[in-house]
């Protein structure tokens, strides 16, 4: 599950419009939108205070590297 899936799937659990994440969170509606849709280049520190109304935070994910 990617980043996007899991705030966009979190938000409607907790029956939050994109406007009300937004606004609880303390970012713009533009951000939310940019997060949801999966926008390559974005804050971490904003994206973690999107996250931490959820429980959750960005990490190191172990992965496997081709050489």
């Amino acid at each position: 599950m990617t980043i996007s899936e899991f705030v966009r799937q979190k938000r409607k659990e907790y029956k939050l419009t994109q406007r009300d994440l937004a606004d609880r969170a303390g970012v713009g509606i533009r951000f939310v939108r940019e997060l949801e849709a999966g926008k390559p280049t974005l804050r971490m520190d904003k994206v973690n205070i999107v996250l931490d109304l959820f429980g959750h935070q960005l990490g190191p994910i172990p992965g496997t590297r081709e050489e």
